[in-house]
């Protein structure tokens, strides 16, 4: 599902008035997500999921092309945990 689908769905089933209006909203919620796990937090929708920062440490790899060893550095990763709800819904499709 692309961003201009999903806005199409928002729209059908919320009250606002315009689709522009719908993917303002959209736009507000990515927005506020991404500060939130930018800043450390992590956020939670009770039934859907939560989204929160991990810790990836530093690792050897291998280049598949070459086959060369290369050292892949540590970073911070968003990670999203499905909660019961969803992971209902999904089962049953």
């Amino acid at each position: 599902m692309t961003k201009a689908e999903l806005v199409d769905k928002m729209h059908a089933k919320a009250a606002l008035p315009t689709k522009a209006q719908t993917e303002h909203t959209l736009d507000a919620i990515i927005t506020a997500l991404k500060d939130a796990l930018a800043s450390g937090e992590s956020v939670s929708f009770t039934g859907f999921g939560s989204f929160k920062v991990v810790h990836r440490a530093a690792r050897k790899g291998r280049n598949p092309r070459t086959g060369k060893n290369i050292a892949i550095p540590a970073t911070k990763v968003a990670k999203f945990t499905p909660g019961k709800l969803l992971k209902d819904a999904v089962k049953k499709k």
